[in-house]
This record gives structure tokens, sequence and C-alpha cells, in this order.
């Protein structure tokens, strides 16, 4: 598995999210979408406009998980992404993707443009490890720093054991490397 990391200075999340804003509404929305929910991309663009449009909890399959025996699950809506959203979808059809393409007929973008779109936004904010799962492990970090309940992350992630969640959201190796820091003989 490749590591990518999740973003941990939140004035830089801001800055993105500024800046996504500023030049493209609908990155700008599939950034929301992953930082506020934990969604895979793959689930995110799956969404489509009723979904979303006007609710307060978002219920999804995801795909992943379908082997698992509970793979539906319910998502309250951040209020920053419910006011993206109002403002996003408010002349969408219900059955259009929400984050569509300009290429073909409704139809989502590509797992590899939503991969150049964050590497686009990684190099514009000198960042190395960006992609896709970065907003998923994004929201997982900030989420145990704020509440250091391993366990709640584990759920949000659908992950198996706490330690996995531990380490793919980065705080493991944050550990190791803040005591390495200090270690001497």
């Amino acid at each position: 598995m490749n590591f990518v990391q999740p973003i941990r200075d939140p004035v830089l999340i801001k800055q993105i999210e500024q800046f996504l804003k500023n030049n493209n509404e609908r990155n700008y929305i599939l950034f929301l979408l992953g930082i506020y929910t934990g969604l895979r991309i793959s689930d995110i663009l799956s969404l489509k406009v009723k979904d979303l449009k006007e609710k307060n909890y978002l219920i999804i399959n995801e795909k992943k998980t379908r082997k698992k025996k509970n793979n539906t699950r319910t998502i309250e809506l951040n209020p920053i992404l419910k006011r993206g959203l109002k403002k996003f979808l408010i002349d969408k059809s219900s059955d259009d993707y929400v984050i569509k393409s300009r290429v073909g007929n409704n139809k989502p973008i590509t797992r590899e443009r939503a991969y150049m779109i964050l590497r686009e936004v990684a190099n514009e904010f000198d960042i190395d490890s960006l992609a896709c799962h970065s907003m998923r492990k994004t929201l997982g970090f900030h989420l145990y720093q704020q509440t250091k309940d391993v366990v709640l992350v584990q759920k949000l992630l659908n992950h198996e054991n706490p330690s996995y969640t531990l380490r793919y959201i980065g705080v493991e190796q944050d550990l190791v490397n803040s005591k390495l820091g200090g270690f001497k003989y």
C-alpha cells in the first residue's frame, strides 16, 4: 500500500479550500466531500445530486466494503459541506453526478482526474504526498487529534482494527518520529 499522508495543518486545509473555491467550484466540492465525509474517492465520484441536495445526512453503500455484512453508512453532513453543497447543487438535476465530468453526458470525473486535481493542489502548495486518500486520512487524523478515540475513527473509516487505523492516519509514524527526535545514546 502506498502511504500518502493526511494534511496535518488546519491552516493549510483552509488555504486549499479557498484556493479551490476561487478556481473551480466542482473541485472545491470534491475536496469538501473528501475531508468532511471520509469517503473513498470511488464512493464520492458515485454520488448523485439526489443523494445530497437539501439533505442533512448521506446514506451510502460503500463500494469497497460490499462484501462485509453491514456496508450501509449514514453520515451527518458537516455545516461547511452543507453550505457549499447548497450553493453548488441549486441548479443541478437530481440525476446528475455531483462531481460531473465535462466530457460525456452526465458522467463523473475519473479517479485519475481526481488524482490530477489533487496533484495540482499539491504543486500549488508544495506538498509532497497528496493524493485521493489524503482527504480521507485528513478527516481521520484530525478527528483522532480532537477526540483521541481511535475506535471512533476506526468505525468512521470502516477499518478492521485500531492499530491499522493509527498507521493509516499517520499517528503511529508521528509518535515514532517524535520519540526518535529526542533519542540519545
